[in-house]
């Protein structure tokens, strides 16, 4: 699209504020893991316990993935997202005040579900895809998802310092007063009354996605995000506790973090440009491959510095890589304008795996001292993930890809 002209412009705009909304979102839930350990001895709840609160503000963040984007649809993306913002803010904020486990499972669920309305992936997504070309999507979906991850770069290693020089508790409060930068970039998908703008965020599912909710290869894209969400969510939680338990510095959480966010935006912007000339399903078997053999690195390396670094800069390049092929295949498969409510779905079953990641890992540690078997399994997930992609049939013209036959010539005249 020509940036000279102002439709162009605007569709770049909002590539760039979706990019920065999915920094705020991602980057101060994805920081939350450096409070584990904080959390846990300040309110005696135990690992297992703290693990759990975390675990279901992951399944919260998936139930809210569907209904945030039935409420965009209604009241529009930008009135969500500010809303979003004051809701983050104060359920942010609230958290070193839970002294009990119900209390910190409701603050933290809230503020995951909160943190969906500034930051969904498929409402920001499906927003993007409708303003820029067909040609240019996938790239834009890099863009869209590496925001996430320089959300990471940028938050994973401030918090760590502002934790390590105040404390703890001041860190949450400046990340719940960063939530609101999100509103000034709410403007840039600020309908304007016209039919047209209205129609920017699709509907809830409904009978449109019907044919999808049928289809094998839509479940077994859906499952491989499954599979996603189990890995990234236990790395997020736990890799600060694995560090710790290793005997290695402290600090060492908060640049793992931001390596792991500066090498994902080199993957997700990678990978969406690499959909443009490989098969989308060859790229997501490549990141669930690059997964199961980095893990297994880390798993039997001597835990030094040196070996995490190493580790972070490996996952960090598949991390949140899959999200454009995901995004793409279902877009392809199944059209555009049912990207949010699909995508939404995924998302959802995503934070289950999520959900289970973060909880198994506490477990782990709690009962077994060590988080060992929990990587075995996940060397498992991810050729499994593997397997499943490789199982997807890949649509190859237009009527497969939207269901809809081209124009006969005298239509098109």
């Amino acid at each position: 699209m020509d940036l000279r002209s102002d439709q162009g412009r605007q569709a770049w705009i909002a590539v760039a504020a979706a990019a920065a909304l999915m920094a705020l979102a991602h980057g101060s839930r994805s920081s939350f893991g450096l409070f584990v350990s904080p959390l846990n001895t300040a309110t005696g709840l135990g690992l297992a316990t703290v693990s759990f609160a975390m675990a279901a503000s992951q399944l919260a963040a998936g139930v809210a993935q569907p209904l945030v984007a039935a409420w965009a649809g209604r009241v529009g993306l930008a009135r969500s997202i500010v809303a979003g913002a004051f809701l983050l803010a104060l359920f942010t904020a609230v958290v070193p005040l839970a002294s009990s486990g119900a209390g910190l499972t409701l603050a933290l669920s809230a503020g995951a579900a909160a943190a969906v309305a500034v930051g969904s992936a498929p409402t920001l997504l499906a927003a993007v895809a409708r303003r820029v070309p067909a040609a240019q999507r996938d790239l834009a979906a890099g863009i869209v998802g590496a925001g996430g991850s320089a959300g990471q770069l940028v938050l994973g290693p401030t918090t760590q310092l502002v934790a390590v020089a105040s404390g703890w508790i001041n860190a949450v409060v400046a990340l719940a007063g960063l939530s609101l930068v999100a509103i000034p970039l709410a403007l840039a998908f600020r309908s304007h009354g016209t039919g047209a703008a209205r129609a920017e965020i699709p509907r809830a599912p409904g009978a449109r996605a019907g044919d999808a909710l049928r289809s094998r290869d839509y479940w077994l894209v859906t499952a491989s995000f499954f599979l996603c969400g189990f890995h990234v969510s236990f790395l997020l939680a736990h890799m600060p506790g694995v560090i710790e338990a290793c005997g290695l510095p402290a600090s060492l959480a908060g640049t793992w973090l931001g390596i792991v966010g500066l090498c994902n935006i080199v993957g997700s912007v990678g990978a969406g440009a690499m959909t443009r000339h490989v098969s989308k399903r060859h790229v997501l078997v490549a990141i669930h491959g690059l997964r199961a053999v980095g893990v297994a690195f880390f798993l039997l390396a001597p835990r030094t510095e040196a070996t995490v670094i190493a580790f972070s800069v490996w996952i960090g390049l598949t991390y949140m890589a899959v999200l454009p092929p995901t995004s793409g295949l279902i877009a392809d498969r199944f059209g555009v304008a049912r990207l949010a409510p699909l995508l939404g779905i995924a998302m959802l079953v995503h934070q289950i795996g999520s959900f289970l990641g973060v909880w198994f890992g506490g477990l782990a540690f709690a009962w077994a001292g060590s988080y060992d078997w929990v990587w075995k399994i996940d060397i498992a997930l991810a050729a499994l993930g593997a397997a499943c992609v490789l199982a997807i049939r890949e649509p190859r013209s237009r009527v497969e890809r939207t269901g809809q036959r081209p124009l006969a010539p005298e239509a098109r005249g």
